[in-house]
């Protein structure tokens, strides 16, 4: 009978955004993909007793913003659930330490003008951030099996994201409406190109490290700036509802210590190249 190769890497979200893009720079290694439903034990079950993992990158989770406010239940049951699942199947399957990376957001602090570091006050801002803090604690909490690992991503974004995030939203606005409308733009936000993130979760995992790493380019940008640096047919821009300004930006001290360094590309001009060439 022939004898199927037990993967020593696993991976979880393989076919979203981030997922996709992060395999292309670990599936050299040997990676299994898990392609069930992580909301279902037997799933995960089978998969890990398929393998014989000593790494798993968890990047399954609904990541919209509008979609977890809309599915609040389905969002609890994906980011924290299937979380919750795999968490408790490595500890039943698995005797030896398994390093896992888990994928969380700036969502899980609130706004500040400072900087924020890993060890700063968590309280969420969204629902989203709500689900994924709650898996933070319990992988923190469940550890017994698992070298956990992780990452407090900031924003980003790409060709690939739904419509709805925002810079595909502002993109489509910028290029299809006669005049560009917009509400709530009034932010500062922390934005990396994608290929930075990976190369920092690489780096995670190449020097097997532990604990709470944000992610993150530590310089903010006014959303605002944002829609004039694109808008390359000199639309009018109306701001139709004036919101409360707010700022979300991290510290990446922790990650740069370790060697990662992110692009010295602006990233107005990286949106230019991705969207509009």
């Amino acid at each position: 009978m022939k004898k199927f190769k037990k993967y020593k890497i696993g991976i979880t979200g393989h076919d979203g955004v981030l997922g996709s893009h992060l395999l292309k720079l670990i599936e050299k290694f040997g990676v299994a993909k898990f392609n069930g439903d992580i909301r279902k034990k037997n799933d995960i079950k089978k998969w890990l007793e398929s393998n014989n993992f000593s790494f798993i990158f968890h990047l399954a989770a609904v990541v919209s913003t509008k979609h977890s406010i809309e599915n609040k239940q389905h969002t609890k049951n994906v980011n924290f659930q299937g979380t919750k699942n795999l968490v408790d199947q490595i500890n039943k399957s698995y005797k030896n330490k398994v390093w896992l990376f888990y994928s969380s957001t700036s969502h899980v602090y609130n706004f500040s003008q400072k900087r924020l570091s890993e060890s700063d006050l968590v309280k969420p801002i969204s629902f989203y951030g709500k689900t994924k803090l709650l898996g933070e604690r319990y992988i923190i909490k469940n550890c017994k099996n698992i070298n956990y690992c992780i990452g407090r991503i900031f924003s980003f974004t790409s060709k690939n994201q739904h419509k709805n995030f925002l810079i595909p939203s502002l993109i489509n606005k910028i290029k299809n409406d006669k005049k560009i409308v917009l509400n709530n733009i009034n932010h500062y936000r922390d934005f990396l190109i994608l290929e930075d993130i990976c190369n920092a979760i690489k780096i995670l995992f190449i020097k097997k490290k532990i604990g709470i790493f944000n992610i993150c380019s530590g310089k903010k940008i006014k959303l605002i700036n944002i829609v004039k640096g694109l808008n390359l047919f000199n639309k009018k821009i109306i701001i139709k509802k004036k919101n409360k300004l707010t700022t979300l930006v991290g510290s990446n001290y922790k990650i740069k210590k370790l060697g990662w360094k992110r692009s010295k590309s602006n990233y107005i001009s990286y949106l230019k190249r991705v969207f509009l060439n």
